[in-house]
């Protein structure tokens, strides 16, 4: 399933119904009409959505009316919005505006990091991954520092930063999607 990540300051307005769109600048999203996505905001999965439209157009045509769709009162307070996110941003910059609507709210916030594995928590993958599966080393060895450590942040330090942590997720993944295959855990949400 893909992602539509937002600011843990969008969270209100997203479940109030007030956000349902996000101006993203740059390359088009992939995503397209009628796509399925998990809104993710402030480190919490909210729920999930529905992709109604993605209408490409340059910062200057932005209009009030898009504004309005992403929550803002006025084309100009979003585009102050989208200089706090893009600091590169001018009146020809690329602009895609993806239009969503939240069709499932989630009763219980699931931490992003936990839905990357469908609800089942990263320790849980790790210890099971170590038991029943034949890893490949470098996999075995970010899992056991991962578990050692106790924390995707602390294991990545270790790594050299905290952009690391890449790669202790990619082999949480790959355990992940390994031990589904042989049914050894199933999806909580």
């Amino acid at each position: 399933m893909k992602h539509l990540e937002f600011d843990g300051k969008y969270a209100g307005a997203i479940l109030k119904g007030k956000k349902r769109a996000t101006v993203r600048l740059g390359k088009r999203p992939n995503l397209k009409e009628g796509d399925v996505v998990l809104i993710h905001s402030g480190g919490y999965v909210l729920g999930k959505a529905i992709i109604e439209r993605i209408e490409s157009k340059t910062v200057g045509e932005l209009t009030d009316e898009d504004a309005f769709l992403d929550g803002f009162s006025s084309r100009e307070e979003l585009i102050n919005a989208l200089k706090e996110h893009y600091k590169w941003v001018n009146e020809d910059s690329k602009a895609h505006v993806v239009v969503f609507r939240l069709i499932e709210k989630f009763d219980k916030p699931v931490t992003s990091s936990d839905y990357a594995y469908e609800g089942n928590l990263p320790v849980e993958i790790a210890e099971k991954a170590l038991k029943y599966l034949d890893l490949p080393e470098e996999d075995r060895k970010l899992i056991e520092l991962f578990l050692k450590t106790g924390s995707l942040r602390k294991a990545a330090y270790r790594l050299g930063g905290l952009n690391k942590r890449y790669l202790i997720r990619n082999a949480l993944r790959r355990a992940y999607e390994e031990l589904r295959k042989r049914g050894l855990i199933e999806p909580k949400v």
